[in-house]
C-alpha cells in the first residue's frame, strides 16, 4: 500500500530575494513539489517511458540492451503483471498509449515497436521521422516526440512523419537533452537529461511556461542509500480522471505521486541554467553496455 506523505521539498537555491534577479522570461512560473503519496518501484528497471492507463495500471518501457522492455505494472505495489521483453539488439525508449495501441520507440534508430495493451503482444512497427528515438506523449490527436536534442516534434500518428519541429528556448537558451515526455492539461512536460528538473512547454509555439525543481527528491533517496548519485530522474505520467502526477527514474525503487508548489519568490536566470540547462548530449559512436542516456 502507498505510504501518505506531505513532504514538502524545498530547493533553497531557488528561493531568492527579487532584487537578486535579472532577465526572467516574462509568464514562467516555478515550482518545487509536495509529495503525496510513494509506491514500490523495480529498482531494476530503467525507466524510459511512463504512463498512466486507468484501473492504478501503468505501462512502463525500460532501457539497457538485453534488459529492455514494454511492462504493465500495478501501481500500488509496483508489480510487474505483464512484459513484453525486447530482442538484445534494441533499446527501448518513449512509450506511449493512442487509439489502443502502444507505441514505443528505441534509442539510436528510428525503429518503433507497436503493442496491443490488453496483453503487450507486438502488432505492428513503424519508423519516425526524429533524428534518434528517445520520448513519446499524445494530446490524443497526434504524437510529442523528442530525440534528446532542444526540438520538440509532433508526429502524424498513421505515418510518424514529423508535422512540426520546435526548438525550445528558455531567455535564449537552447533547452536540451528533452527526454520523457508527458502531455498534462494542455502542456507537454519534459525531462531534461541528467538533470532533476523538469519543462513545461507550450505545445502551440514551444514556449517555456514553467520549471518544476524535483533535486531534493533524487537527494533524498541517494542519502538513503537507495539509488546512486547517476540514476537520474526519468519519468512523468498522468492521471486524467484524477488529476494525479507521477514520477520516477532509472532504476529508482520509488514511484511518487506529486502536487505542485509554486515559488513565489522570483528564481535568477543563472539558478536556471546551472540546475536545468545542461550542456548538449553527445551520443557515444559505439553503445553496447549501460548508457547514461
Amino acid at each position: 500500500m502507498a505510504t501518505s506523505l506531505m513532504l514538502l521539498l524545498f530547493v533553497s537555491l531557488m528561493l531568492l530575494s527579487s532584487n537578486s534577479c535579472k532577465a526572467l522570461q516574462h509568464g514562467v512560473s516555478y515550482h518545487n513539489i509536495i509529495v503525496i503519496n510513494q509506491f514500490p518501484h523495480d529498482p531494476q528497471a530503467f525507466t524510459q517511458g511512463l504512463l498512466y492507463h486507468g484501473n492504478d495500471t501503468l505501462f512502463e518501457s525500460t532501457g539497457l540492451y538485453g534488459e529492455s522492455s514494454v511492462r504493465q505494472v500495478a501501481l500500488h505495489t509496483g508489480k510487474v503483471e505483464n512484459i513484453h521483453k525486447m530482442d538484445d539488439s534494441f533499446f527501448g525508449e518513449g512509450l506511449t498509449l493512442l487509439n489502443n495501441r502502444l507505441f514505443q520507440i528505441t534509442w539510436l534508430r528510428t525503429d518503433g515497436f507497436i503493442y496491443n495493451p490488453k496483453d503487450l503482444s507486438k502488432i505492428g512497427t513503424f519508423n519516425h521521422g526524429m533524428n534518434d528515438g528517445w520520448g513519446l506523449a499524445t494530446d490524443g490527436k497526434v504524437i510529442f516526440g523528442s530525440d534528446g536534442s532542444s526540438t520538440l516534434y509532433q508526429l502524424d500518428p498513421q505515418t510518424f512523419e514529423a508535422i512540426s519541429k520546435q526548438v525550445i528556448y528558455y531567455n535564449g537558451h537552447e533547452v536540451h537533452n528533452l527526454n520523457e515526455l508527458e502531455y498534462i492539461n494542455g502542456e507537454v512536460w519534459a525531462n531534461i537529461i541528467p538533470t532533476d528538473c523538469i519543462v513545461r512547454i507550450s505545445p502551440h509555439d514551444g514556449r517555456v511556461l514553467g520549471w518544476i525543481f524535483l533535486q531534493n527528491l533524487k537527494n533524498t533517496l541517494v542519502e538513503a542509500g537507495a539509488i546512486r548519485a547517476n540514476d537520474v530522474l526519468n519519468g512523468i505520467a498522468w492521471d486524467n480522471e484524477k488529476n494525479r502526477i507521477f514520477v520516477t527514474g532509472k532504476l529508482w525503487p520509488k514511484l511518487f505521486e506529486i502536487k505542485l508548489s509554486t515559488i513565489e519568490n522570483p528564481v535568477e536566470e543563472v539558478t536556471i541554467q546551472k540546475l536545468c540547462l545542461p550542456d548538449p548530449y553527445v551520443p557515444p559512436p559505439h553503445v553496447e553496455t549501460d548508457s547514461d542516456q
